[in-house]
């Protein structure tokens, strides 16, 4: 253990002690090679301890995988990045003031496509972020259909490329574009172009109707519910944080269910392969330098993670002392995690909490450990 890893286990122990996650884990990798630490416990039953090999829902980090395979597609000739929803996906982006031929993939994977944010719609906060709503719908098998339809059901929020706003509807029509410009399913596209170019034997995206975790895995715990008797047309992005139940409520283990992230966040992965992919992306080893540059040409974020910039599914992250960290990242029901490195590539660090409450604060602790330098926290 050198001094960094040493602070970064005692960050680990500090996030279970004071902040009660359930686990943690830390990947660090620089020029002393692999260190692996963890606290807390993969499975609150048995209390078994986390593992390198334990597989986690990456949630959000999925979109990065979806970006590297649009840019591969790129790359090959199958698509462009100016091509517009309409000239793949025929009469699917309209209603509501959403016009399909205004919208570039470009647009879709940079968040840039001006797609309302669907994360509070009624129906689906009633069903899935309630804790009653979770216990009765928890195995619903979504269909790519359904999650288009409920983009659809929102209006835009501005003209494509004038802003920022952080959506899942985007990436779920890059996905049905992958599949349409490839005759294959998103999963089989994203195993040839991403996961097996790079030896990610412990990844896999899990379609739609899969329940639960192939192989070893941790459990997933969430507290992320909204409290009984809100109502959900009152929900903003600045404000439902202030309307979750609070953390002396039990968590729900939601480890046997579907996810709805398909190709916005429906990745499982390791921190091992976690590392790997990431400093694929950093480095550029597993796009041609033209998709690369692609990926890195990041815009300015808006009511997401605070000083933050975005490109195709990654980001770049302003700690407090002016140092810029290149990150993946992303949250799902009962799991958190964020991999992020240097822009040199010369040291990264994969996190992961299998739960989803107090992570951004547990991290925090991780980054200063890692980095000598705290994130930035909110002005």
């Amino acid at each position: 253990m050198t001094a960094i890893t040493g602070k970064v286990q005692e960050a680990l122990d500090w996030s279970v002690a004071e902040l009660g996650v359930t686990g943690i884990v830390a990947h660090v990798q620089d020029e002393n090679g692999n260190w692996f630490g963890s606290a807390g416990v993969a499975d609150t039953q048995t209390g078994r301890r986390r593992e390198p090999a334990d597989r986690f829902h990456a949630g959000s980090c999925g979109k990065a995988y979806t970006s590297a395979a649009v840019l591969q597609l790129a790359a090959e000739g199958t698509l462009s990045m100016d091509d517009t929803v309409e000239q793949w996906l025929p009469g699917v982006v309209g209603g509501n003031g959403n016009d399909g031929s205004k919208i570039t993939i470009r647009h879709l994977i940079t968040h840039t496509s001006g797609l309302g944010v669907t994360g509070w719609d009624r129906d689906v906060v009633r069903r899935f972020h309630t804790r009653a709503g979770w216990a009765e719908n928890s195995r619903y098998v979504w269909t790519v259909d359904e999650l288009l339809n409920v983009q659809m059901s929102q209006p835009p929020i501005f003209e494509p490329g004038e802003s920022f706003a952080y959506t899942n509807g985007g990436y779920y029509l890059a996905g049905a574009i992958i599949e349409k410009a490839t005759g294959r399913s998103y999963e089989k596209e994203l195993e040839r172009t991403v996961i097996q170019p790079l030896g990610l034997t412990g990844t896999y995206a899990r379609p739609l109707s899969e329940v639960g975790f192939r192989g070893q895995h941790t459990r997933a715990y969430s507290r992320m519910f909204i409290k009984d008797g809100v109502d959900p047309a009152i929900l903003t992005t600045e404000n439902y944080e202030s309307h979750l139940q609070g953390p002396d409520t039990d968590p729900v283990d939601v480890t046997e269910s579907t996810t709805f992230g398909w190709a916005a966040g429906g990745v499982m992965s390791t921190t091992g392969d976690m590392l790997r992919f990431t400093r694929a992306m950093i480095e550029g080893t597993l796009l041609p330098p033209a998709q690369h540059r692609e990926m890195w040409a990041t815009v300015p974020t808006r009511d997401w993670i605070p000083s933050t910039r975005y490109g195709t599914g990654v980001s770049q992250w302003t700690l407090a002392d002016g140092s810029v960290l290149h990150a993946v990242c992303g949250m799902a029901n009962g799991s958190a995690a964020v991999t992020m490195g240097t822009p040199d590539g010369r040291r990264l660090v994969s996190m992961n909490t299998n739960c989803d409450w107090s992570w951004f604060q547990a991290f925090d602790r991780v980054i200063e450990a890692a980095f000598g330098s705290p994130y930035l926290p909110p002005q």
